[in-house]
């Protein structure tokens, strides 16, 4: 049984198996011919691979960025990390988390079934993720057994369902109504970032839509202009971190260090765009089979790099914007006395980054800069707030980075403080109701997509 266990956990926590079944189960509705078949349950795998080999090369090169810039600026303190907190959490709640991983798949497809929630998640490390937090917020309001299995897989399932309808008609007017939903748990920042935008931003003065002169026409490709900020960025950090702290991180010259860590950064970008391409060209259209025949008006909620492609600039403006916002927040905390959230380059890079693209096409260049600012600040007070319930677990110095994850810790933790575990089942009463209240509205085909993009 727990050899089955994990071997699930295994397929169910890689996107790009999840995104391989559903293209092949949608071409099976479809039925498509052979050659259709596989070249379609293969490109979506191969272009999530694909997402996965650019974000680790982002990722290996944002990390020593991040050491160089505490030891040149001389900061400590915290650095809000998933994957840290998960390997610590695993060793102690690794069933749990297992179960409530696999238990959320089978709810969300439920729900995206039966209810008028039509979203089905397929990003499933971030899954993965929350499943681990609800397994630990849920053991220290001393739940256990198959109660937290069940009331954390019922969370799990339902706000897998319910967080991409949240924004849905922003996602329809940032992917020009491109057939796919928010499947990230940073997704409150996102809509956040959005809604932020169209109130002090103009959708019609964007980073998307920005026209460039020829003789600045190298600026057009995305990844010349990544390349030459990020190599600025690595020069400024490495000649104020010194000589002698550069030594303990590289053999080469701090300048030719910061010339290769800034390309290739780019180079990772790059290789994230071209697989979102592959994904993007066949996963939609295969869900069409899906939508018409298993589960109708169905729509697929994928990883938030996946909404780079539609405005890459703003990837880059709501990246800085959001770190320096971070640096902000960071200095506010120290100065209430809580703990110190240092920026980490990676959340700051895939939340940040994510929150540009909606601000900026909902609100334009103002928005962006703007929304992604107050979003970076967010980024450091959450973790920061989710720190104490961590602690109470043996978690010290360790949170987690994402939006929805601190949302949902800090809210579980706070409230089983207050109330017990009746606030507990009070959340699971509300979740139940939301699914609910859409029966009683006709007029509503899909929950959150009922709207054109033009009257958005």
């Amino acid at each position: 049984m727990q050899l089955l266990l994990s071997f699930l956990t295994e397929i169910f926590s890689q996107p790009a198996f999840l995104m391989g079944i559903i293209a092949f189960v949608g071409l099976v509705c479809l039925r498509s011919p052979l050659n259709k078949l596989l070249t379609g349950t293969l490109k979506p795998i191969l272009g999530y691979l694909m997402l996965s080999a650019g974000a680790g090369v982002i990722v290996s090169n944002l990390n020593p960025l991040g050491s160089i810039i505490e030891a040149g600026f001389g900061i400590r303190g915290v650095i809000p990390n998933n994957e840290a907190i998960v390997s610590v959490a695993q060793k102690v709640l690794g069933v749990e988390t297992m179960s409530i991983l696999l238990l959320g798949f089978v709810i969300n497809l439920i729900l995206a079934r039966f209810t008028k929630y039509k979203y089905i998640f397929l990003t499933g490390h971030h899954s993965f993720f929350l499943a681990c937090l609800f397994s630990a917020v849920l053991r220290a309001a001393t739940f256990d057994g198959w109660e937290l299995v069940i009331i954390g897989g019922f969370l799990l399932g339902s706000w897998s369902a319910i967080s991409p309808a949240i924004g849905q008609n922003y996602t329809k007017q940032v992917t020009d109504d491109g057939g796919i939903a928010m499947g990230h748990f940073g997704s409150i920042g996102y809509y956040l970032s959005g809604f932020i935008a169209k109130i002090v931003g103009d959708k019609n003065n964007s980073f998307a839509d920005t026209e460039i002169s020829e003789k600045w026409g190298f600026l057009r490709d995305t990844t010349v202009t990544t390349g030459i900020i990020m190599v600025i960025i690595y020069l400024i950090c490495s000649l104020v971190a010194g000589s002698e702290y550069m030594s303990t991180i590289t053999e080469q010259s701090s300048v030719i260090f910061s010339i290769l860590s800034g390309l290739q950064f780019a180079v990772g970008v790059a290789i994230v765009y071209n697989g979102v391409r592959l994904i993007l060209g066949d996963l939609v259209p295969a869900f069409q089979g899906i939508s018409q025949k298993l589960i109708p008006n169905s729509i697929p909620a994928v990883d938030c790099a996946v909404f780079f492609t539609f405005s890459p600039t703003a990837v880059v403006v709501g990246f800085i914007c959001s770190f320096i916002g971070g640096l902000v927040g960071m200095f506010i905390l120290g100065g209430m006395g809580m703990a110190l959230i240092i920026p980490g380059m990676v959340p700051h890079f895939f939340c940040g980054g994510t929150s540009g693209v909606f601000a900026d096409k909902l609100g334009g260049k103002r928005g962006c800069i703007i929304a992604s600012f107050i979003g970076g600040i967010l980024l450091a007070f959450l973790p920061a707030l989710l720190l104490p319930t961590l602690g109470d677990l043996g978690f010290e110095n360790s949170t987690f980075a994402d939006f929805d994850f601190a949302v949902w810790g800090i809210i579980i933790g706070k409230l089983f403080n207050i109330f017990g575990q009746t606030a507990i089942y009070f959340i699971c009463l509300i979740l139940i109701i939301v699914l609910c209240v859409p029966f009683f509205f006709k007029s509503i085909r899909v929950v959150g997509d009922s709207k054109n993009v033009d009257q958005a």
